[in-house]
């Protein structure tokens, strides 16, 4: 008799770990996608997006790939081996037709992935390099970004289509003689201005919608370094960035390994 309950108890928790399996939501994932060891050097590094949800990833290393999937910065991953800041691989991806992603249509390579796609990314990792990660919230240093007491010297974007961008007023990178911006809302500068500042920069504006703007130094005028030359330029604008101590998401990687050849 005890051997028959026990049986029954078995087969009951067995048919619960498959029914429970079977109800568990799959995470988005690509249908097609290629993973190799990157050639030399190109002229860009990071993700570009294509009609269709199409994903490609240019010389990029792990590192760089859970900024893309996690849309975190670098100074927020920590842990890994070391060659996950070293090699870098050429990745292309394609979701399948049933995703929302399948309909995207960015107005330019340069445009960002959507959430969608940024899971995908994710799963990617998982399944083709063995990530394996936890989340810490874990105390630091951070930039608010605030509206200041000058006039806002910001301009309502002309076209949604642009694609967003922030660097210096003559192209390119931040390199320290004043910022420029297009399409650009207060949510994705603060995100954009944190690469450079090397910490987390939160948005507490308040502002809705999207801006172009530029601020440049004079002929031969110059920051002492980037960061001073930010923190000059987004005065210039009308807003501010004021240092704090808050909470900042960490991603932990427990383990990570080469992916295999397709």
């Amino acid at each position: 008799m005890r051997l028959s309950i026990c049986r029954i108890v078995l087969c009951a928790s067995v048919l619960a770990v498959v029914s429970f399996a079977q109800s568990a939501p799959s995470q988005p994932a690509f249908e097609v996608e290629s993973i190799k060891p990157s050639g030399p050097k190109g002229c860009c590094t990071g993700v570009l997006t294509y009609p269709g949800g199409r994903i490609k990833v240019v010389y990029a290393t792990l590192e760089l790939m859970i900024q893309y999937a996690f849309d975190v910065q670098a100074f927020q991953i920590a842990g890994g081996p070391g060659w996950m800041r070293d090699d870098r691989y050429e990745v292309e991806a394609k979701p399948p037709a049933s995703s929302k992603s399948s309909l995207a249509n960015p107005a330019s390579p340069k445009s960002p992935m959507n959430e969608e796609q940024r899971e995908m990314l994710r799963t990617l990792l998982v399944e083709r390099f063995n990530l394996r990660f936890h989340r810490e919230i874990r105390q630091g240093l951070v930039y608010v970004l605030l509206t200041g007491k000058s006039p806002l010297k910001l301009v309502p974007a002309k076209s949604e289509a642009d694609a967003p961008w922030v660097g210096s007023p003559h192209g390119g990178m931040i390199v320290g003689d004043g910022i420029a911006g297009t399409n650009i809302s207060m949510p994705t500068l603060a995100a954009r201005l944190g690469r450079y500042l090397g910490r987390p920069v939160l948005d507490e504006t308040a502002m809705a919608g999207s801006f172009n703007f530029k601020y440049e130094y004079a002929a031969g005028e110059s920051a002492p370094d980037v960061i001073s030359s930010i923190l000059t330029s987004v005065q210039a604008l009308g807003l501010k960035l004021e240092s704090r101590k808050d909470s900042v998401e960490t991603i932990v990687v427990d383990r990570a390994e080469r992916p295999s050849p397709n």
